[in-house]
């Protein structure tokens, strides 16, 4: 049984490769725009393609029956079309709700007529490392909403929950909402990286200005984007949060942020 990871060189994909090793896969196809710089494990085999060029895929979806689809919204329809001529027989996506920023990946998943399984997480862990460079430089954190709760995990959790879908019929038709194992708030997050770190962190509320402006070094154009979406976005009552998906699919609890606070605590000091 062939699997295709796609975005196999990229935050997730490259884990979905290794956790795969993990449980015994022996089949598995990589694809990346760049084979040489990829440095994939030897028993991967490195097929070259990206999602954004359907015209380089058909060479790697064939012989093809699972597939982890990595989100490219503005191809994926195309990809999908490609995949079912190849026999592709279930996809595992990483998405969002329909009417999610990804969701339109759901959606076309669904349309392919390919047996699927979604994967919807929420707040990444990663993405407190854009809060890297403020915290180095001043020893705060500015943002408007010390408040705002959320469930963070772990791109590893996402992986792990990826490729055990993709090695099991159990979990066709099923969408799973992903979230980390607690309800944080934004000083909370703070609270565990001045931990990790052993240093004074302070969180310090701010202005949309003024939190879009500490972001741009980091961020770029994206920190108006970021500012205006995704802070704003922290709004589920704490309730209805999901913290108990990453253990119902793999069986062993998700990563606390206090514990990937501490084994990535060098990636928030190194310029």
């Amino acid at each position: 049984m062939t699997i295709l990871v796609t975005g196999a060189t990229a935050n997730i994909g490259r884990k979905v490769v290794d956790h795969l090793l993990e449980l015994g896969a022996t089949d598995i196809r990589a694809l990346t725009n760049n084979p040489r710089k990829a440095a994939l494990p030897a028993a991967v085999q490195v097929a070259e393609g990206y999602l954004r060029r359907p015209d380089t895929l058909p060479a790697a979806l064939s012989g093809v029956e699972r597939m982890y689809l990595a989100p490219t919204p503005d191809s994926v329809t195309e990809v999908l079309a490609l995949a079912r001529a190849a026999g592709v027989r279930h996809v595992v996506d990483l998405s969002g709700e329909p009417e999610s920023w990804w969701g339109s990946v759901c959606t076309a998943v669904e349309d392919s007529g390919l047996a699927w399984t979604h994967l919807w997480p929420g707040d990444f862990m990663e993405n407190t490392l854009i809060w890297s460079r403020q915290i180095r430089e001043t020893g705060a954190v500015l943002e408007p909403r010390p408040d705002a709760a959320s469930a963070p995990i772990a791109m590893d959790d996402i992986a792990a929950v990826a490729a055990t879908t993709l090695l099991s019929d159990t979990h066709l038709g099923r969408a799973y909402p992903l979230a980390g194992p607690e309800i944080l708030t934004r000083t909370d997050l703070v609270r565990h990286l001045a931990e990790a770190l052993g240093r004074d962190i302070t969180f310090r509320q701010s202005t949309r200005e003024d939190t879009i402006a500490a972001l741009t070094p980091t961020m770029g154009d994206t920190a108006t984007w970021y500012v205006d979406n995704v802070l704003t976005s922290f709004d589920v009552p704490p309730q209805a949060l999901p913290v108990t998906s990453v253990q119902d699919v793999t069986g062993r609890p998700a990563t606390t942020f206090a514990r990937w606070a501490a084994d990535n605590a060098p990636r928030f000091t190194a310029d």
